[in-house]
């Protein structure tokens, strides 16, 4: 199996772009975890895991990248202000176009005799090594194409093949000097630099990565504003995003899940409705943890301000939950009710 036919069914079954670099031991993906734990030692806990991703696993020998767009899919009015695109469009799911791509192009690996490793890797990095992107001040990956709106796809192999010249890592690649809209824009200013981010206030991790409830002594929880999965701000701003969403196209089955997600919703919600229809996909806060989706969605509507809601953030002051109690009476005390 040669690499140009490699890259040759990959551009048939629809990705954008693929890229195959040696499977080494990723240097500059340590280099900048030290100097975030550096520069941000409370959040050395964050970052601690991610040290597995430098070194591929043994017997590795190349690694292909594939990127594929999601800025074609259309928005749910009703989602947008509260879960982030890229979750949105999760090419992980079963029925997805994207997750049948994915089955076909691994069957195909194997059947050429190429085993699959591991396709854990430190995705954005790779596929700017491999010639397929650049880096924005925002840490994410961008293609003229799709902007930010890229998922990035890696196959770690047992196969020797040829590879792409690897790049050096351009940052912040083509994003201007003089422009600082993501960093400015970033609502708990985990974003303070050239790739240079508190992870422990990202509001994706805050939001889904943790075993904690909102704190409302702390200011990010007011920050966080009406984000319930996810967050867009530093995307949405981006002057490279400009004129990327093409929103052509539905999502399979995503509309369905407009009302479910709606905060007060969820925090009404029983075990049942989540476990058997949220659970299986917005799956990072874990089927046990649809008390984080509760105060998450209390957070939310409290910071929304909309007095519609003001006799259920006084409903929830006296809640059984502790969690959700403390939440809500800092709520009471932040809207004078």
């Amino acid at each position: 199996m040669t690499s140009k036919a490699i890259k040759e069914k990959a551009l048939q079954l629809g990705f954008s772009a693929c890229g195959i670099i040696p499977a080494e031991p990723f240097e500059e993906y340590r280099e900048a975890l030290d100097s975030r734990v550096k520069v941000f030692p409370e959040a050395e806990s964050v970052y601690t895991p991610l040290y597995g991703f430098i070194n591929p696993p043994q017997g590795a020998k190349s690694i292909i990248v594939c990127i594929a767009g999601y800025n074609q899919f259309k928005v749910p009015e009703k989602l947008a202000k509260y879960v982030g695109k890229h979750y949105l469009f999760d090419g992980r799911l079963e029925y997805t176009e994207e997750f049948r791509v994915k089955a076909e192009f691994t069957t195909f690996l194997k059947n050429a005799g190429i085993d699959v490793l591991s396709r854990e890797t430190p995705d954005r990095i790779a596929a700017v090594k491999a010639g397929l992107g650049y880096f924005g001040r925002n840490n994410f990956f961008y293609t003229e194409e799709h902007g930010s709106y890229n998922i990035i796809h890696s196959w770690v192999v047992d196969a020797a093949l040829d590879y792409d010249t690897v790049c050096e890592l351009n940052i912040p690649a083509k994003c201007s000097e003089k422009c600082l809209a993501c960093v400015r824009a970033c609502p708990t200013n985990a974003l303070c630099d050239s790739l240079k981010m508190n992870r422990a206030k990202c509001i994706p991790h805050m939001l889904t990565d943790t075993k904690n409830p909102p704190n409302p002594l702390e200011a990010e929880t007011e920050k966080s504003g009406i984000w319930l999965y996810g967050c867009d701000v530093c995307q949405d701003v981006c002057p490279m995003n400009r004129g990327k969403l093409t929103q052509a196209e539905d999502f399979p089955l995503l509309t369905q899940y407009e009302e479910y997600m709606q905060p007060e919703n969820i925090l009404e919600m029983d075990d049942k409705t989540y476990r058997e229809i949220i659970n299986p996909r917005f799956w990072y806060i874990g089927k046990e943890n649809i008390w984080l989706w509760k105060c998450n969605a209390l957070r939310a509507i409290i910071n929304s301000g909309d007095e519609k809601h003001h006799p259920l953030i006084k409903k929830y002051s006296t809640h059984e939950d502790p969690r959700l109690q403390a939440i809500a009476q800092w709520g009471c005390e932040k809207l004078g009710l």
